[in-house]
């Protein structure tokens, strides 16, 4: 089974993917959002130009994921304008990846602003390679959803059989995860031209916006979104309806924090995906205590049943060479990109297991 990942395109996410097995690679298609452009807190302005924020985007995808599949999903710099030419940033972003033969495929919402969708018309009549409709539940549930998407589709030339649909729920509660399921069955059984999307996917999750609120030591967090897709792939499979692609957001919330970094003081922590929870390895912060406190934390996951071992992925070779001080105990990005390596070859391997319906 296929494996959509939502990966905010930043060092720690880009360099785990980059990581990855072969045979992981050609299980997943990632969703890549075009991370935000930071915040200069100090001088109060952006910390870059569009221009300077986007010009290596498409060099990096091909030197981290290659020309292999992927959605592109520019939400998160629509706010910031145009570039210097006076080009949308859609349309440099899908010119660079299409210089460098990479199948992009975009990623538009519902509701777009007609001239940002006049842009994305012209890039999918350009590339050929269809296109990925990204929608939430309030939208499917509106009793004119059928013909808003049909309408959609409609102008842009295409057949459903040519599109992706992507229903994301972000960050939805989970509980009670029995009534909850049932809700999106009825709602997946309902979607208009179910059988025909070229990929149906369904992502969502469950990681809290910060771990602010875990205790140093060894805590647990629930992988609702992955307990949810057990119960929906077994309810859809019992009733012989299209079960939709897993997705979720890898280690990461959904929300964008733009912090003064200046006032803030994280934590070490290491975020270790195992079967239906998170195991959170909590230190104490890194500024005044520094980053040495992670070789301890590596010592107590290798020492815990749940570890899988060093030659499950990148991520879990990295943490047992800094357990036994043959690695470098790295920085915040370090830790993000080894968790991140994980998570997916674990959600991989794990989709590769038919749930017992």
């Amino acid at each position: 089974m296929i494996y959509v990942p939502c990966l905010r395109w930043k060092l720690g996410e880009y360099q785990a993917i980059s990581k990855l097995s072969p045979s992981t690679k050609d299980s997943i298609i990632p969703l890549i959002e075009v991370a935000e452009i930071g915040y200069d807190f100090e001088n109060k302005k952006v910390s870059k130009t569009l221009d300077e924020h986007l010009i290596s985007f498409a060099k990096r995808v091909k030197e981290k994921w290659g020309r292999k599949g992927c959605f592109i999903d520019i939400q998160l710099i629509e706010p910031y304008g145009l570039m210097s030419s006076g080009y949308h940033p859609a349309r440099f972003i899908f010119e660079d990846l299409r210089l460098k033969n990479i199948c992009a495929i975009p990623v538009i919402c519902l509701n777009m602003d007609p001239q940002v969708l006049d842009e994305f018309i012209n890039i999918v009549d350009i590339d050929k390679k269809g296109l990925c409709i990204r929608v939430n539940v309030e939208e499917i549930v509106k009793g004119n959803f059928s013909i808003s998407i049909g309408n959609l589709i409609n102008k842009f030339g295409l057949r459903c059989d040519q599109c992706d649909l992507i229903i994301d729920l972000q960050t939805p509660n989970f509980e009670p995860l029995d009534r909850f399921a049932n809700l999106l069955v009825n709602i997946i059984k309902n979607i208009p031209n179910l059988n025909y999307w070229r990929t149906l996917v369904i992502i969502g999750t469950s990681f809290p916006p910060t771990l602010g609120g875990l205790k140093t030591g060894i805590s647990t967090l629930p992988r609702s979104e992955w307990c949810l897709y057990e119960q929906l792939f077994n309810n859809l499979k019992k009733d012989g309806v299209r079960v939709p692609v897993f997705g979720d957001y890898a280690i990461n919330h959904p929300e964008v924090l733009l912090l003064d970094m200046r006032l803030v003081k994280p934590n070490a922590s290491i975020r270790y995906s195992i079967n239906n929870e998170w195991l959170i390895v909590k230190g104490v912060n890194v500024r005044d205590y520094g980053f040495s406190q992670y070789g301890k934390l590596c010592k107590l996951i290798i020492e815990m049943v749940e570890y899988c071992g060093p030659e499950f992925s990148a991520g879990d070779q990295y943490i047992d060479a800094c357990a036994n001080g043959e690695a470098s105990t790295g920085n915040l990005t370090t830790w993000r990109w080894v968790g991140t390596n994980h998570h997916i070859e674990k959600v991989v391997r794990d989709l590769a297991i038919p749930f017992a319906f």
